[in-house]
């Protein structure tokens, strides 16, 4: 299975992050990727990237090296009523929005109260993915989850950060093997995200794909394996524009 997308990948400009958008993109093009998607955080995290970066997008050509370059943000959930911490003027510059819970910008909840957060997230204009919903100290009911993201017509995302060994996460790859089995059940989207916050990790699934694998979950399921899945993804979620670029 050939993988040719990573949509979920940070820069400098989240200063907890390493790496360029220049390098970024290089691993991209070497790894023969044809997309690679930039996605810092939202405001509300700290030492996030400023709203000006995001505003100044503009500045990033629709090609660069041969790699498609979509222009993301990883938006905080703020709320179990799914409220993000990004401004309407920064919703309107992005291309699409992945929503996520981070433990600095969002108190954390029962697991139906975690669950409603994501699902309500969903509903926001261009989330077309909620990010690694798969941390045990965020605990979610995945059946839900997963439920809700079929029918808002949004990706879960499978963290291949979450899977490693180092991973500041707790139990992810026992919660993504129910993630996945959920998703499958339902029919819910999913999207492969390297959350490289350094160069080396751009278009890093290995872990991701080793799981994949072992649960036998759906090619036809993945959006990272064709242009026209990414398409559907992001025309559904309003995200239309970014395909006009």
């Amino acid at each position: 299975m050939k993988i040719i997308m990573d949509l979920h990948t940070h820069t400098v400009a989240s200063s907890h992050a390493f790496s360029t958008l220049r390098e970024n993109i290089t691993v991209a093009a070497e790894k023969g990727m044809m997309v690679l998607g930039t996605s810092d955080h939202g405001g509300k995290m700290p030492g996030a990237a400023h709203d000006f970066h995001f505003t100044n997008y503009r500045v990033i050509r629709p090609e660069i090296l041969g790699v498609r370059v979509f222009r993301g943000i990883e938006a905080n959930i703020t709320n179990t009523e799914g409220e993000l911490d990004t401004k309407p003027f920064v919703q309107n510059k992005v291309d699409y929005m992945i929503a996520s819970i981070h433990q600095s910008c969002y108190k954390i909840g029962t697991v139906e109260e975690n669950t409603n957060a994501f699902i309500n997230a969903m509903k926001n204009d261009k989330v077309i993915v909620v990010g690694h919903p798969d941390d045990a100290k965020v605990p979610v009911d995945f059946d839900l989850l997963a439920k809700g993201a079929k029918e808002h017509g949004v990706a879960i995302e499978l963290n291949n950060s979450s899977l490693v060994p180092n991973s500041v996460r707790m139990n992810g790859r026992e919660n993504a093997k129910l993630m996945l089995e959920a998703a499958k059940k339902h029919g819910a989207m999913i999207l492969l995200g390297s959350d490289a916050h350094i160069y080396l990790d751009v278009g890093r699934f290995d872990e991701a794909l080793a799981l994949i694998e072992e649960v036998n979950f759906p090619k036809e399921m993945i959006v990272n394996t064709s242009m026209e899945k990414l398409e559907a993804l992001l025309i559904q979620n309003g995200c239309q524009e970014a395909l006009n670029r």
